[in-house]
């Protein structure tokens, strides 16, 4: 972690963007957000703030009600929303580095257990709907931490890289003490949903979501399981995953529709990812 502060609903004066209507969003509501594309070599750092990207659950606070990318509500103790200011935040929920899968089991429980959720952090990074800079946002976030006494809700703590050497030193540096990579964010963009180029992530190896679209059988000692997956991209390509199970994953794949994670090192002159292994399943959000 870069570092993080406290907030809490008694700061909600000190951020700009307007409360919601009083009327709670409908179950299924997806929030706009925004999302973040692959940082390219090239670009100056120097024009963006710096943070940790942690492996957490996204969710976004509509002033009313905590719910994931998806639309779908998170149902969180009634005192782990009780602090929430009353206007749009965006951020993570998260456990630590590393906990991504005991995380993922905790936050998506139809009844919260209360003593798992007293682990959990909402850790801020955004105002959705601000008409700031993100460099004002992050500075509102950061003053509101002054009146805040909730341990759980914290603000992703945002840096300045003055240069392409000192970026790669700190992605060495966070990914060493077990973070997951970088997220940086051009300190004048303006607020604005969807995937981004005001909004870039970097890891050491990138990954990427497809969907499973067939199991192809396996051979030899993976004779009877699964072999690989037939994955479809978002731009409708296919390619076949076959690395990066274990063997009870082979056994047991993940399921016809669902979405999976995959890490890759390159990509071939069509768009295919190059020497692609398996990570995570989505979990539904």
């Amino acid at each position: 972690m870069l570092g993080g502060t406290c907030l809490t609903a008694a700061a909600a004066a000190a951020l700009d963007p307007p409360a919601l209507p009083k009327s709670a969003a409908p179950a299924s509501a997806q929030p706009l957000l925004m999302h973040a594309k692959w940082w390219q070599a090239g670009q100056a750092p120097s024009a963006f703030l710096v943070s940790e990207k942690l492996d957490g659950v996204r969710a976004h606070w509509d002033g009313q009600t905590l719910r994931f990318r998806s639309g779908r509500l998170i149902a969180a103790p009634a005192w782990f929303t009780a602090s929430l200011p009353k206007t749009a935040l965006d951020g993570e929920l998260w456990l630590g580095r590393g906990r991504f899968d005991e995380l993922s089991g905790i936050v998506r429980h139809l009844v919260p257990v209360d003593a798992d959720w007293r682990s959990v952090r909402y850790m801020v990074f955004d105002l959705p709907g601000s008409a700031e800079t993100f460099s004002k946002r992050a500075e509102q976030i950061k003053q509101a931490l002054l009146q805040a006494p909730q341990p759980w809700l914290q603000v992703v703590a945002q840096q300045r890289v003055p240069d392409a050497a000192a970026l790669q030193n700190l992605l060495v540096q966070t990914v060493k003490d077990g973070g997951e990579g970088l997220v940086m964010h051009r300190a004048n963009a303006l607020w604005s949903p969807g995937r981004s180029d005001a909004l870039l992530k970097l890891k050491p190896t990138p990954d990427e979501e497809a969907r499973v679209v067939a199991h192809l059988p396996g051979k030899g000692r993976h004779q009877g399981r699964m072999g690989a997956l037939l994955l479809e991209m978002p731009n409708g390509q296919r390619f076949a995953l076959g690395t990066g199970f274990t063997d009870l994953q082979r056994a047991d794949p993940p399921a016809l529709g669902t979405w999976v994670t995959y890490r890759y090192r390159d990509r071939t002159p069509r768009g295919l990812p190059k020497f692609a292994s398996f990570l995570r399943v989505r979990s539904v959000e």
